[in-house]
This record gives C-alpha cells, sequence and structure tokens, in this order.
C-alpha cells in the first residue's frame, strides 16, 4: 500500500464516520422534539408533561453540544495528523530531548495535553451552562480546576511511568514485544481495579459507611440471599458535584464495595433501593464484569498485535502525515486514529451491554419485586431528565441501556 492511498482510506473513514454521528445526532434532535408534546402511554400516569418536557429539552442541550464536539474533534484530529501537528511535535521534542524514549514520551504528553486543553471548553460548557441550566450541576469553578489538577497529577504518577514502561518494551523486546506490552497492560488494570476503591476515588470523593441500620440489615439479608459478599456498604458524597443519583459496585476480589450516591438514597424508597441493589447484583452473578474484562483483554491484544504490524511499514506514518518514524510515533498515531476504523463496530457494543442490562433486571425480579426496579427505574429517569423517546437508530449506537420503554415493559412482562 502506498502513502495515499492510506491518507485516502484515512480521509474517507473520518468523513463517513463524522457525517455518521452528526446525521445520527441530528436524527435524536428531531425525535425527541417530536415526541416532546406528549409523555408515553406507559409513563402517562407516572411522569408529568413538564419532566417530560425537560428530559427532552435536556436531551437537545446535550446533543447539540455534540454536534460541536463531533465536528472540532474531527477537525483535530486531522490537524494533528494530515496537517503535520504531531511532526511539529516531534521535531521540537528531538531538540530538546537526547534519548529516542524521552522524546517519544514527550511526544505523547504534549499532544496528549494539547488535546485535553483544546476541548476543555466543552466541558466548561456542558457543566456550567447545560447542568447548571437544567438545575443538576453543584460543582464550583474552584472545584472543577482542582478536580482537573487532581486528574492530572495522578495521570502523572500512573500514566507516566506505565508509558515508560511501554516504549521500552517496544524498544527492546524484538518482534514479540507486543506479547510483553499486553502482559503489563493486563497487570496495570488489574491493579488497577484493586487500588480504585481505596486510594483513587477518596482523590475526588468522600466515602462513609451506611449508617442506617434498617438499611444496612436490609440490604445484608439481600446480599445474603444472592450469595454475594462486600468489604463494606459506603454513601458517596455525589451531591458535592451533581444531583444525579446513582449506585455501582467498585473494586476486584476482597476489595468489592456497594457505593450509593447520597442523592439515590434521598430519592428511593427501601424495597426501590433494593431492587437497584439487586440489579447490580445481577450484572456480578452474571458475571458481566468479568466477561467485559476478558472481552477488552482480548481487544487490546489483538490491536497491539496490529499496530506490531503496521509499526514497520512507511507508508502508515506517511498517510498519517508524519515522515519521522519510531516506535512512540507508531503507538500515538494507532490508537489516535483507531476509532475513526472501529466507530461502525458501535452498534455491536452497545447490543452486548444492553443485553447484559436485561439480565441483570431479570435477576433483580427473581430476587425483588420487578414493580418495585421498574418505579426506581421511573424515579431515577425523571430525576437525571433522561428521555423516554429517543431516536431508535442512535440508541443502537450509542446507548448502553435499553430504551426506557422498553426496559420497563420488559420487567412487567416477567411480573405477569
Amino acid at each position: 500500500m502506498t502513502s495515499s492511498s492510506f491518507s485516502i482510506i484515512f480521509v474517507g473513514a473520518l468523513l463517513l464516520g463524522t457525517f455518521t454521528r452528526l446525521w445520527l445526532a441530528r436524527r435524536q434532535l428531531q425525535h425527541v422534539m417530536r415526541h416532546r408534546e406528549r409523555v408515553p402511554e406507559a409513563f402517562s400516569g407516572q411522569i408529568e408533561l413538564a419532566a417530560h418536557q425537560k428530559a427532552a429539552d435536556y436531551t437537545c442541550a446535550k446533543t447539540r453540544l455534540s454536534l460541536r464536539a463531533i465536528m472540532f474533534d474531527a477537525a483535530l484530529l486531522l490537524a494533528f495528523t494530515l496537517g503535520g501537528g504531531i511532526q511539529l511535535v516531534n521535531d521540537w521534542s528531538s531538540t530538546v530531548f537526547d534519548t529516542p524514549l524521552l522524546q517519544g514520551m514527550a511526544v505523547i504528553v504534549t499532544v496528549l495535553l494539547i488535546s485535553s486543553l483544546l476541548e476543555t471548553p466543552f466541558g466548561l460548557y456542558s457543566t456550567f451552562v447545560i447542568e447548571a441550566g437544567f438545575g443538576f450541576n453543584k460543582m464550583t469553578p474552584g472545584l472543577y480546576l482542582l478536580d482537573a489538577l487532581k486528574g492530572l497529577l495522578l495521570g502523572a504518577v500512573l500514566g507516566l511511568p506505565l508509558l515508560f514502561g511501554v516504549l521500552w518494551l517496544m524498544g527492546q523486546m524484538g518482534d514479540w514485544w507486543w506479547l510483553y506490552v499486553w502482559a503489563v497492560w493486563v497487570g496495570f488494570s488489574l491493579l488497577l481495579l484493586f487500588i480504585y476503591p481505596a486510594f483513587i476515588a477518596p482523590l475526588f470523593n468522600k466515602f462513609k459507611p451506611m449508617q442506617d441500620e434498617a438499611s444496612k440489615e436490609r440490604i445484608a439479608a439481600l446480599l445474603e440471599r444472592c450469595g454475594f459478599t462486600v468489604s463494606g456498604l459506603f454513601v458517596m458524597d455525589g451531591s458535592k458535584r451533581s444531583t444525579h443519583g446513582n449506585a455501582y459496585f467498585t473494586g476486584f476480589g476482597k476489595t468489592k464495595r456497594i457505593v450509593f450516591f447520597d442523592t439515590l438514597l434521598q430519592r428511593l424508597a427501601p424495597a426501590e433501593m433494593d431492587a437497584v441493589l439487586a440489579h447490580e447484583l445481577g450484572h456480578f452473578k452474571h458475571r458481566h464484569v468479568m466477561k467485559r474484562i476478558a472481552i477488552t483483554f482480548a481487544a487490546s491484544l489483538a490491536f497491539l498485535w496490529l499496530l506490531a504490524q503496521l509499526m514497520q511499514s512507511d507508508w502508515f506514518y506517511q498517510g498519517l502525515g508524519v515522515q519521522s518514524k519510531s516506535t512512540a510515533l507508531a503507538l500515538l498515531l494507532f490508537f489516535m486514529t483507531l476509532p475513526v476504523f472501529t466507530f461502525l463496530l458501535q452498534p455491536l457494543s452497545s447490543y452486548y451491554s444492553r443485553k447484559h442490562e436485561f439480565e441483570a433486571d431479570n435477576y433483580a425480579a427473581t430476587q425483588t419485586d420487578a414493580h418495585d426496579l421498574a418505579a426506581a427505574l421511573v424515579k431515577l429517569y425523571q430525576d437525571n431528565a433522561k428521555t423516554l423517546t429517543p431516536d431508535p437508530l442512535y440508541a443502537t449506537f450509542y446507548e448502553s441501556h435499553p430504551p426506557a420503554a422498553e426496559r420497563i415493559a420488559h420487567l412487567m412482562g416477567r411480573s405477569k
């Protein structure tokens, strides 16, 4: 393959993906606005028209922002690749650092920092205009900046040693470097799963053991009935940043813990909270977490092998606007452009995730009352202003959870 041919393929894939994203976003806008004036019949007795319209307006505001982000991301990728941005950064790093390893690290870190800085306005607008405008944001500018600084520091502490190790292995382990790098990546990922609950999450939020004895006893009974053990039940100060509510499991092995947002506990009745917890337990009962980890590790192994093949070809670099050739540039170019070529596979990932949600709902319905889970889901959809009427094709691509009407109907069908 020639470099010009690969450039054409890259630009074609980027245009196809970008226009598909824009088309899907516009479909979402039109579909949600078309159903804005009427609550779906299945929810007419549970959600008021004002709440339904708020969810529609909130969804449309986020979708309009995504339209701009899609075009910006495409332009930024072109600027870094065919526009010569990465080559320019690489030329600069070669004049500052003496060794190829440090030069490579400098290129990757610089490109990532520039990308993050340029994308910051989208995050600010989302938080302080959209989220604040709809009454969800509780974050102050000071807290936003503090979170950003903590994230940057955490990324440096964890990411720089990993990047150094990966680039060293790529340069020293010969043709089988990709297998060594994969082993390091797997170990690093598993380590993060272990340390996240106790060391990383507390950097951003406060976690207090659940104090409500009645809730603790009720949850303990549910856990025993499901044959599940955790290291603790914790309440997180989610209201510090947002009014959105949620609950989740975190950790791995003996570090597993259940975390409830304080906003969720304030909203759900005891039986509804049990049903939400049973749904989360269903994910573990069906080994969804382990299955997703296994798929991620398998995919990463395949991608690293593919990178090992591509990085030997001059057309790979030159076709993406880079005249120099190095392991760091190959790594950066590959993972920056990979989403361009895999976007159309996204419905498969979304389908797999929605399938897991149905399985978790089924499990919850066997351990608790399906009506309680349905009632909790309605409250969560309402409180989080989640639209009840997404465009079906948009949902096929992007939604990791089944649409509300489909999910509730499934639960009610089980309860008959």
